[in-house]
């Protein structure tokens, strides 16, 4: 989706398919271990679905349509004075249809402590490098660098639809952070606190406020959310 915050000659790229397979490519391409972590498809909202999800889940991937309705409430929201806690990682997005990405990094970014990520990796690197940046470096920093915009292309051109830069549809990540829950959304001022939450609810506390933004728009069957999953070893 194109973002407020891009300039007329701002860069677009494609966008990532919401598929987990793709993502997980994209992840460990870049340097998240393939035993580490990995992103699944979350197929319902309720109870018992939710159960199928692999724990520990460490974020939530929600991806919506995008509509008159959802950017006057976006608005309103970043009208709202909010305080969030220092140690979220939060950047602008300023690319088009870099949600996909957007949401991925939201999501590693605010694990780091979770997971090892490959030493010297770009996702280690990037990371390192942008900890100390407000979120308009961290977007300007991404917007200019190469290898992430290679690696971005070559994951969306991988999934099972054709790629168009035309779409009307949003990725933003929930994630858990000093026991709160927080929407994190590269088009918004900062990030939105939903409220108390942990590391074990992260997944059904997210679904209530996912489930909330899904009854807005009941017309629409365009919804998508995946976790990204800790991955523990089999037990013997």
């Amino acid at each position: 989706m194109a973002t407020p915050d891009e300039s007329p000659s701002a860069k677009r790229w494609l966008p990532l398919e919401a598929n987990p397979e793709v993502m997980n490519q994209f992840l460990w391409g870049l340097g998240l271990p393939e035993d580490e972590a990995e992103c699944c498809d979350v197929y319902g909202l309720d109870d018992e679905l939710l159960a199928m999800v692999p724990q520990p889940v460490l974020a939530v991937l929600f991806l919506f349509p995008i509509t008159s309705q959802t950017e006057e409430e976006g608005l309103l929201q970043d009208n709202e004075k909010r305080d969030a806690s220092s140690k979220v990682y939060f950047m602008k997005q300023t690319v088009g249809n870099a949600c996909g990405t957007i949401g991925l990094l939201h999501s590693v970014g605010n694990i780091t402590s979770e997971i090892k990520l490959e030493v010297g990796s770009f996702l280690d690197r990037f990371f390192k490098s942008t900890a100390s940046m407000d979120p308009w470096e961290r977007a300007s920093f991404l917007e200019t660098d190469r290898e992430m915009e290679v690696a971005h292309s070559a994951a969306a051109t991988a999934g099972e639809t054709e790629a168009s830069d035309n779409v009307d549809t949003h990725f933003i990540c929930f994630t858990c952070v000093d026991g709160e829950l927080y929407e994190l959304d590269g088009r918004k001022s900062g990030p939105i606190s939903h409220g108390a939450s942990s590391p074990t609810s992260l997944l059904q506390d997210a679904a209530k406020v996912i489930k909330g933004m899904i009854q807005k728009n009941p017309e629409s069957l365009n919804f998508n959310v995946i976790a990204l999953s800790k991955k523990v070893g089999d037990a013997f």
